[in-house]
């Protein structure tokens, strides 16, 4: 019968026949047979989103997503450990999961402008992001905050720098501090010679050589990188052993604890290299926090 049909029309019939068939295998089929797999023991927990539930049956968070410990004001509650940044939407949002999508060379802040009304373009770079996160850890956990080629006052340490020839060649004839806007008082006071100018708005940022200034910060900093940066995903829910030790004497001390406590609590909720040697040992912050309520309990 289809022989006898046009060759267009046996060749829409035949897509269409396709389209059934894939219709029903890739989006029947598989996802039952995916459904069925995860409802396996073992699978079952981590496929219904392996939530974290008290004693009374509240969930609290879930042992795969991270989550903030903070106050209604963003403000870190000082007798929890804090997570690791987060850049999933308006943090550990897992329907927002994604990174910053911001590199190295994002080192220059944008400012709002007062004049553009309705619209807010204010930015921060990536490096003054990590500058500020790091002045408030060390702020918060009461070690050195400081980092290399980051200010004083926890921006991007970043000069334009203009020079009288064409492009970059020629005497240095006027120096901006790029992420310092006026009236603010620039981290140099000069540079080669020549007064540090804070910014203004009207300042062509982009004419002048980008220099970005080293300081005095240790080589090493006080405050650890996952402590300043967001992962790829924005739901890590563990951190590095070595930023949970840096705010052991802070739960300690809010708590009433003994610091060798709270650090034996660390140990026992560290987990090793995945398969024994990928990636570094972790600690699940909300796992931590809940052994640490069960210490003495959260206030309500």
């Amino acid at each position: 019968m289809f022989a006898r049909l046009p060759g267009w029309a046996r060749q829409h019939l035949a897509a269409l026949r396709i389209l059934l068939v894939f219709t029903v295998v890739v989006g029947l089929a598989y996802p039952l047979a995916i459904l069925a797999v995860a409802q396996l023991p073992g699978l079952h927990h981590r496929a219904d989103g392996s939530f974290v539930t008290r004693a009374d049956g509240q969930r609290v968070g879930s042992s795969l997503i991270g989550q903030s410990f903070t106050d209604a004001d963003g403000n870190p509650i000082a007798r929890y450990f804090q997570s690791r940044p987060s850049a999933a939407g308006d943090g550990y949002d897992p329907t927002s999961t994604s990174a910053s999508n911001l590199g190295p060379e994002d080192v220059v802040d944008t400012f709002d402008d007062p004049a553009t009304r309705g619209t807010d373009e204010s930015r921060q770079s990536l490096l003054t992001q990590v500058c500020a996160r790091s002045q408030a850890v060390g702020a918060l956990d009461g070690v050195d905050g400081r980092r290399p080629y980051c200010t004083a006052s926890g921006v991007g340490a970043v000069l334009a720098v203009y020079h009288a020839g064409p492009g970059y060649d020629g005497r240095v004839t006027r120096v901006v501090s790029v992420n310092e806007l006026c009236p603010a008082r620039p981290f140099l006071t000069t540079y080669a010679g020549v007064p540090v100018r804070c910014r203004t708005l009207t300042d062509d940022i982009v004419a002048g050589q980008r220099v970005v200034i080293r300081g005095d910060a240790p080589t090493h900093p006080a405050v650890p990188a996952d402590a300043v940066t967001a992962s790829a995903s924005g739901l890590d829910p563990q951190i590095s052993t070595a930023y949970a030790d840096l705010q052991v004497r802070r739960v300690a001390r809010v708590r009433g604890l003994p610091t060798g406590q709270v650090s034996a609590l660390v140990r026992d909720h560290t987990a090793g290299r995945s398969l024994g040697f990928l990636g570094e040992p972790a600690v699940n912050v909300l796992d931590l926090n809940r052994g640490l309520d069960a210490l003495t309990p959260a206030r309500r």
